[in-house]
């Protein structure tokens, strides 16, 4: 826990003397932050190659379930596997709850992603003996993974920011280690979570560096990546 300060004590060294507990908060958010995309990649790739080339009941099915949770909102998801029969550690219950909210809006962009590539190249790899697993494996998925990129940098920076959530369940990231600043350091409010909000806007701006970054560098000939649409970034 914070060590509690006498009240008047000067803002910034407040906030010098807590940083310690603000960075377990975001080492904590980074493991919640690493699940809930490892596990959103997961569902969303099995969606989306699903909707896209399963059979027609089965294609129906994997909509409906990505709707459904597009549907809830990630609050309503993290009570309902919070009170779940089964006795989770808080930091499960994050990773499971917002990992099944990531995989529905991933799973939508993986699929624009998978029907960008053209048909032509599913129907040049079955000419050649593969079978439609294997084009879609080997031809299909590694064109669709780097168009991906982009468009897959918003659910990233949206994805920190839901991370915030988790401590309704008791996980202790930022903005739990932010409440038991503001309570043993007698209030500063409006400075703590303002500290706090600095800290979501580096790990945004820094995570989104990285992957513009990946972008560009493993970007497909001929299809243009953020740079060279010329996007102004900063």
């Amino acid at each position: 826990m914070p060590h509690p300060l006498p009240a008047g004590a000067p803002e910034v060294s407040i906030i010098l003397r807590e940083l310690p507990w603000f960075l377990r908060g975001v080492l904590v958010t980074l493991e919640v932050l690493s699940g809930v995309m490892a596990t959103g990649i997961i569902l969303g790739l099995v969606l989306s190659v699903i909707e896209v080339y399963g059979p027609r009941p089965v294609s129906l099915l994997a909509t409906v379930i990505e709707r459904a949770l597009r549907g809830v909102p990630p609050i309503v998801l993290l009570l309902l596997v919070f009170y779940l029969p089964w006795d989770l550690p808080p930091l499960a219950v994050a990773i499971v709850a917002l990992g099944l909210c990531s995989g529905a809006y991933q799973s939508q962009i993986f699929r624009s992603a998978i029907r960008s590539v053209p048909r032509g190249q599913l129907e040049a790899g079955l000419s050649l003996g593969m079978t439609q697993v294997q084009t879609v494996l080997h031809v299909v998925l590694p064109q669709a993974l780097r168009r991906a990129i982009g468009p897959w940098s918003n659910e990233f920076a949206s994805q920190i920011k839901d991370t915030s959530l988790a401590y309704i369940v008791g996980v202790v990231e930022i903005l739990r280690q932010a409440r038991y600043v503001i309570a043993y350091t007698f209030g500063h409010s409006l400075l703590v979570y303002g500290f706090c909000a600095l800290i979501y806007f580096a790990l945004t701006r820094a995570g989104n560096h990285f992957i513009y970054r990946l972008e560009e560098r493993l970007h497909i000939p001929g299809f243009e990546t953020r740079r060279l649409a010329g996007e102004r970034r900063w």
